[in-house]
């Protein structure tokens, strides 16, 4: 399976600062949903970003994998001039 991602969710922001107090880089929390697939490697997809799926072994390697297919949508993004990704939360009762 490919390193793509999909669908809405939530985004949480965390800017990160040096020793000295300057700005770095900003750091951003995208949800993460893991399922066994038939397969028996584990199925992670990021709901935020249309077509992010990647799998592992382990839960721990499918989610290494999300994040390196997170990073690589995120930087084509910004190659290509698309604009950030920006979303919102809406409550909804369960």
């Amino acid at each position: 399976m490919s390193n793509n991602c999909r669908g809405a969710g939530e985004i949480r922001r965390k800017a990160h600062k040096n020793e000295g107090g300057a700005r770095l880089r900003q750091v951003m929390k995208f949800p993460v949903i893991l399922e066994q697939g038939e397969d028996g490697y584990i199925v992670a997809e990021c709901p935020v970003l249309p077509g992010c799926v990647s799998q592992g072994k382990t839960e721990g390697e499918a989610l290494a994998n999300i994040k390196d297919a997170i990073e690589g949508i995120l930087e084509l993004r910004r190659k290509r001039g698309l604009p950030e990704v920006r979303l919102s939360e809406v409550e909804v009762p369960v």
